[in-house]
């Protein structure tokens, strides 16, 4: 992964075969307190039309069209929803959108599957089928979100972004008791490794071609929005992927 920046926006973008992926930072955008500066999401105390033109901000500097955004509206599940065409309205500029979904895949170069987080993981797929981009909490990697992304989309390579840190996930034995399938070294006492996690089930999904962005979301207050560091009350960022023109 590198760092890429436009007019004041930063992000990491993950080249995969026959794909960009791109995860982006609270950085480039109007929103102020503690949503400062680009916050991505509508369902925060953030002002809405800061939000608006934080996600039109985005959109321009990554060169996609806003109206080619493919989101739904996360309950931290394993629902991946496939579209070939545009959802209209998006729902992008608009506002919330109300269907249920913790995936958005497409095999459509000119649309851009997105999530939304604030410590869960942000994974891109790609495959024979095109692209997808999946939102892991722990529940959703619980659930299987990540099988069923990998196997939908064919999935030969992936990129899992920014995310909070075993440093900074304490869980209860609950939780952990949902991966010991996975074997040791998912988990430190009660300290979690969701990017560990994504990576055991990735490659038993098949999915080999990984990179993962070493970055806790928890431990760096100037990048990223953190849910748990900020109690709930911040922003968030996204992850975006896309299917090249000619893949």
């Amino acid at each position: 992964m590198e760092w890429v920046e436009s007019d004041g926006i930063r992000w990491l973008s993950a080249r995969l075969p026959g794909a960009t992926a791109a995860f982006t930072t609270r950085t480039g955008g109007i929103s102020e307190g503690e949503f400062a500066s680009l916050n991505l999401g509508v369902l925060t105390d953030d002002a809405e039309d800061a939000v608006r033109e934080n996600r039109r901000r985005l959109t321009a500097a990554l060169g996609r069209d806003p109206d080619g955004v493919l989101l739904g509206f996360q309950e931290h599940g394993a629902e991946v929803v496939v579209r070939d065409a545009p959802r209209s309205p998006s729902g992008w500029l608009e506002g919330l959108v109300e269907d249920p979904a913790d995936g958005q895949l497409t095999a459509n170069p000119d649309l851009t599957p997105l999530v939304q987080v604030a410590d869960c993981l942000p994974v891109a797929l790609s495959g024979e089928r095109g692209v997808a981009m999946l939102h892991c909490g722990w529940r959703g990697l619980a659930a299987g979100i990540i099988a069923r992304g990998a196997e939908m989309v064919e999935a030969k390579a992936a990129a899992v972004g920014p995310g909070i840190g075993p440093c900074c996930f304490e869980v209860g034995q609950e939780v952990l008791e949902r991966f010991t399938r996975l074997g040791s070294g998912i988990a430190a006492g009660r300290m979690l490794d969701l990017r560990e996690v994504a990576r055991r089930q990735l490659a038993a999904a098949g999915v080999d071609d990984v990179q993962v962005a070493e970055f806790c979301t928890s431990c760096e207050p100037e990048l990223f929005f953190s849910h748990r560091r900020d109690n709930g009350r911040t922003g968030r960022q996204a992850g975006l992927v896309w299917r090249d023109a000619d893949a």
